[in-house]
């Protein structure tokens, strides 16, 4: 939103620091001489300065006061974008889109993930947002745990399929020797594995009533965190779009893609020391429900 939408300011706010002022009703252009000449160029002492400005500013100030309270409790509205959208015909998401709804969060788990998810949009891009997490945690390097997602996340006809392509990927040797970990999945003595999803949004790209696709914006941190580790935890960001199927209850994924990107410019701070980074993934624990 720019200064030119809000009341007293823009072209038509009625500024006089433009070269010109309104006298009278009429606009006559007014010379101003450096500071100390003492005269306007008639001869005649200088007025002193109007505090227009000072008032307007002072409006300014009140007015973008209001219009922020205001937008901080926007929330309502339809998916039209009717209540409080931008007005550019729903080619980006508005303030609601990430406003509370007042529908409740799943409470239901199958195991450690959310289960129960709402039979609408809303609920398809929550069931996304959280299967994203579990399938790019690093629980996902255990076999026992592995095999307790799959089964929560897709659907029961893809599910055994799934186990056995995801079993020889995660379970390759050359697969664990590249990213420093142990045949076993787990991490070398003195360090730590991180591999943690954060999706950062969801949108609807196709929904059916039992069918939806949708894609999931997240970033991904992945590696080894301690003292002499060959594979440094980084950043990196993907985007997932999953299948979904409305299957006895709950959305299940039936198929997902992933690509590259949208991938912002990043700021020049240092890299935190290897036990920061350590310390961090045990201190702060990861969501245990998205959206």
């Amino acid at each position: 939103m720019s200064l030119d939408d809000e009341n007293g300011y823009g072209s038509g706010s009625g500024r006089t620091d433009d070269g010109y002022s309104t006298i009278g009703g009429t606009r006559q252009t007014r010379t101003r001489l450096p500071d100390g000449e003492g005269s306007d160029g008639y001869s005649t002492p200088r007025r002193p300065a109007r505090s227009s400005r000072s008032l307007v500013t002072v409006v300014g100030v009140v007015v973008l006061l209001i219009a922020a309270i205001a937008f901080a409790n926007m929330g309502g509205g339809g998916k039209d974008g009717s209540g409080g959208g931008s007005g550019n015909g729903g080619s980006k998401p508005d303030s609601s889109s990430t406003a509370a709804t007042g529908t409740k969060p799943v409470t239901g788990k199958n195991g450690s993930i959310p289960s129960g998810f709402a039979h609408d949009e809303q609920g398809a891009q929550s069931a996304a947002a959280n299967y994203s997490v579990a399938l790019g945690s690093a629980d996902m390097f255990d076999r026992t745990r592995r095999r307790v997602i799959v089964t929560a996340v897709y659907a029961p006809a893809v599910a055994a399929a799934r186990q056995g392509d995801l079993d020889k990927v995660y379970s390759g040797q050359d697969f664990l020797t590249s990213i420093g970990l142990n045949a076993d999945g787990t991490a070398p003595s003195g360090l730590t594995f991180i591999s943690r999803s954060n999706p950062a949004g969801t949108k609807i790209v196709k929904f059916n009533g039992d069918t939806a696709s949708v894609a999931v914006w997240y970033s991904a941190l992945f590696g080894l965190a301690g003292e002499g580790s060959k594979n440094p935890v980084s950043e990196s960001w993907f985007t997932n779009t999953f299948d979904l199927a409305w299957i006895d209850g709950d959305w299940k994924i039936t198929d997902f893609t992933q690509k590259d990107g949208p991938t912002p410019v990043g700021r020049d701070q240092a890299a935190s020391p290897a036990e920061e980074m350590a310390n961090a993934v045990e201190e702060f624990g990861g969501f245990t429900y998205a959206r």
